[in-house]
């Protein structure tokens, strides 16, 4: 059985529409794989530049069904990436990165207005805090270097003010950035869908890619048909592993979800009545929010592992992970013991090493592009990677063509078992040493060993 949580389960409650399957052979100018947020804003951005541009998406199961439609819904940007991209591009092309992936959350919300997608869009901003003396300050590298250029975008909180606009006692200080909101995932994804289909985008739903032949006309073969394009998208997120030549870019991981059940006037009662996200400092990160309604949804990567970056049905179910999840979110809101957990859920994420995706020709094939490796971050920044998407499709010569994330020389995640193994001992270390700063001590030196070859955090450390 299938299982997404109440996210996309609201989501089918308000239209549960479903385009028909691929049958028999289709010619397009471009065949979208991947009916999530990257493939449909790809889709639209490319509609709206050539609106005779046959568009075809191919979608495994709903559009949004994936990772779109049941993340944490944080719409945030890419200046907390500023140092790993200076790393990659150099600073000129990071910062001009940064400003297009924040520029992209306006972009969002007036896209949501303008096709009146409810999507709950509330730009309220992020709260980005210490929970324990360990952390307090781990944003300073990162805006000390900001601050060199006048785009720090962060605003120094005092322990007071953070705990009064998360409502949580356990924050010790913070920082505030405006541009970041807040949307119901599945509502956005499923409206994009509406609007692509509006524009004369065809959508093929349960419609999975069975083979991707790479001829000079790519062929993509579904269980009943085929499409012979021009030019192919690969926009598949975590499930792009498939392709050896991704595989090693990313590992296939989960982030993992509670939600309980509404209680607004808890949340008003303890000042978390706002839409801010909300987050600490951790590398295994947690992070939430709330809802219109009044429900805490909270996330914490501690779930599975996908052996291969083969998912199958992996994480179609309630997260096995619940009750560790909980338990953080109750250490952050002991007020609201008695606000039962009502839902539960998981949903795999492609993370790279740096936390920064990639763009390309798979295997150099100059008519299949894709784009992977968003790491849990791409609910807004696939606002702006369309950008580039739609320029590779277009053989443009321009900026986003040759933007510093396309055919960058990533770091590769090691092959299995290897990678299988040592992401379960790097993560288990990981949490082992967070746990014991929460008491303020250290850890061993293996486990100090282990977390040092864990891939950046939300904020990596200059180094």
């Amino acid at each position: 059985m299938m299982y997404r949580g109440f996210w996309y389960a609201e989501a089918l409650e308000r239209e549960s529409a479903l385009s028909p399957t691929l049958q028999g052979t289709v010619e397009a100018d471009v065949c979208i794989i991947g009916g999530g947020y990257l493939g449909l804003w790809s889709a639209i951005r490319l509609k709206k530049a050539n609106p005779k541009m046959n568009i075809v998406i191919i979608e495994q199961d709903r559009c949004g069904a994936g990772a779109s439609g049941r993340n944490g819904g944080f719409v945030n940007n890419w200046w907390t990436k500023y140092l790993s991209l200076v790393e990659i591009c150099g600073e000129t092309e990071a910062r001009r990165i940064c400003e297009a992936a924040d520029s992209a959350i306006d972009e969002m919300g007036e896209f949501c207005r303008e096709h009146h997608i409810d999507a709950q869009f509330r730009k309220d901003g992020l709260l980005w805090g210490a929970s324990n003396k360990r952390q307090l300050d781990a944003w300073l590298d990162l805006t000390t270097e900001l601050e060199k250029y006048n785009v720090n975008p962060f605003k120094i909180l005092s322990g007071e003010e953070i705990r009064r606009r998360s409502g949580s006692p356990r924050f010790l200080a913070g920082v505030f950035d405006p541009n970041a909101a807040t949307i119901q995932p599945a509502f956005l994804a499923r409206g994009l869908r509406r609007v692509a289909i509006e524009l004369g985008v065809t959508i093929y739903e349960k419609t999975p890619m069975t083979k991707l032949e790479r001829s000079e006309l790519p062929i993509v073969y579904t269980e009943k048909g085929q499409i012979v394009a021009k030019k192919v998208v690969v926009a598949m997120n975590a499930w792009g592993a498939q392709f050896p030549e991704l595989r090693r870019m990313i590992m296939v991981m989960s982030s993992d979800m509670v939600a309980t059940a509404p209680a607004k006037d808890h949340l008003d009662a303890i000042g978390f009545s706002a839409g801010e996200c909300v987050m600490d400092s951790r590398t295994v990160l947690n992070y939430w929010r709330n809802t219109p309604e009044g429900r805490v949804v909270f996330g914490k990567p501690l779930g599975q592992f996908a052996f291969g970056g083969k998912i199958g049905n992996l994480y179609e179910r309630p997260s096995p992970a619940a009750k560790g999840v909980e338990a953080e979110m109750r250490s952050f809101y002991p007020q609201l013991a008695d606000v039962p957990v009502v839902s539960s859920w998981t949903g795999p994420l492609d993370r790279a090493m740096k936390g920064l995706p990639n763009f390309g020709h798979l295997g150099g094939h100059k008519n299949i592009i894709f784009g992977i490796g968003f790491s849990g971050n791409g609910v807004g920044t696939t606002v702006f990677a369309s950008r580039i998407i739609k320029s590779l499709v277009e053989e443009a010569n321009d900026q986003w063509a040759h933007c510093g994330l396309v055919e960058q020389k990533m770091k590769l995640l090691p092959p299995e078992p290897f990678r299988y193994i040592g992401a379960h001992w790097v993560r288990d270390a990981l949490v082992r040493k967070e746990s014991l700063e929460d008491l303020d001590r250290d850890a061993d030196f293996l486990t100090n060993i282990l977390v040092s070859l864990a891939p950046a955090g939300y904020a990596p450390k200059k180094k």
